[in-house]
């Protein structure tokens, strides 16, 4: 059992998933219509969180699995000592469904966010800050099987899956989390 002495994990609202989707948006969305507290985690904030890029494909999830859930504890560790008045809608992409529901009080407090195929290859195409370089088709297959496992451990667990594709802009994505977490922004 994880120590929350306040409730506070039990109790937040969770988006997970891969990159590219929007999850810092939605969340400083969220928080701003439904007078919320956002913890954004940026994996990359912490030192030494480059993801591997020349482990071959099955090692490297397994690898970055280990990763993540070494760095969610780093979120929790956020978590339990942000004090806030107001609920809390935490974001990130090692917020990840396996590790997260058993945390919360029902799989309605987490959303995981993955794109469709044709919406990866958008960002791709529109993306500056992605180099042209080899690596590229290496990170493009890590983020494929990190949104394909977090897909079916979401699924296995009762956690909503919502697909971005571009047809909504990011106050559309807002309003379909929004709705999905009504029952907890009203009580």
């Amino acid at each position: 059992m994880t120590w929350d002495p306040f409730g506070t994990l039990q109790k937040a609202l969770w988006i997970g998933g891969a990159p590219w989707t929007g999850k810092s948006t939605v969340a400083r969305l969220l928080a701003e219509r439904y007078d919320l507290t956002t913890y954004h985690h940026d994996y990359r904030a912490r030192p030494g969180n480059a993801l591997p890029d020349d482990v071959p494909a099955g090692d490297q999830l397994t690898e970055i699995m280990a990763e993540f859930r070494h760095r969610f504890h780093y979120a929790l560790d956020d978590l339990r000592a942000l004090t806030s008045p107001r609920p809390i809608v935490a974001e990130g992409r090692v917020l990840r469904p396996e590790l997260v529901a058993p945390l919360v009080d029902s799989p309605g407090r987490m959303v995981v966010l993955v794109p469709t195929e044709l919406f990866r290859q958008h960002q791709l195409r529109h993306r500056p800050e992605e180099p042209a370089i080899p690596a590229q088709r290496t990170r493009l297959t890590r983020d494929r099987m990190l949104a394909a496992h977090a897909v079916r451990a979401a699924r296995d667990l009762g956690i909503r899956v919502i697909e971005i594709d571009g047809s909504l802009d990011p106050d559309g994505v807002t309003d379909v989390v929004g709705e999905h977490f009504r029952p907890y922004l009203d009580g």
